[in-house]
């Protein structure tokens, strides 16, 4: 079992920038991808990013290419979203999840992929 925490969110004004963690433990971090997701007010959860057990591949959605970047600590079970060039779009509960996987070189992008969840934390950005 991997337990899952997100932290990082708040309010920010449209140019703005976030950085999201996401704290595991339960058990052995680096077997496993991780990924954010998220669900903007009213819509469907959405992938926005996501990096291979060994941080040797990630995947980013085409909405937040060039503006997020995903990371992972593996000595602290941690991963990271950082999120620059803020837009109102970009307002939603964001979500960490995680998968038990050795792939090397596609996370995955489909939420149906991860086993595990966060709680979510919420992000705002105003005009």
């Amino acid at each position: 079992q991997v337990q899952l925490v997100e932290s990082g969110g708040g309010l920010v004004q449209a140019g703005g920038s976030l950085r999201l963690s996401c704290a595991a433990s339960g058990r052995p971090f680096s077997s496993y991808a991780m990924a954010w997701f998220r669900q903007p007010p009213g819509q469907e959860r959405e992938f926005v990013a996501a990096i291979t057990w060994n941080g040797g591949s990630t995947s980013y959605a085409d909405s937040v290419k060039g503006r997020f970047t995903i990371s992972r600590d593996i000595a602290k079970n941690t991963v990271l979203l950082l999120m620059n060039s803020l837009r109102r779009e970009d307002t939603a509960v964001y979500y960490c999840a995680a998968v038990r996987s050795r792939n090397s070189h596609s996370p995955g992008e489909s939420a149906g992929e991860y086993d595990y969840w966060g709680q979510g934390t919420q992000v705002t950005v105003s005009s």
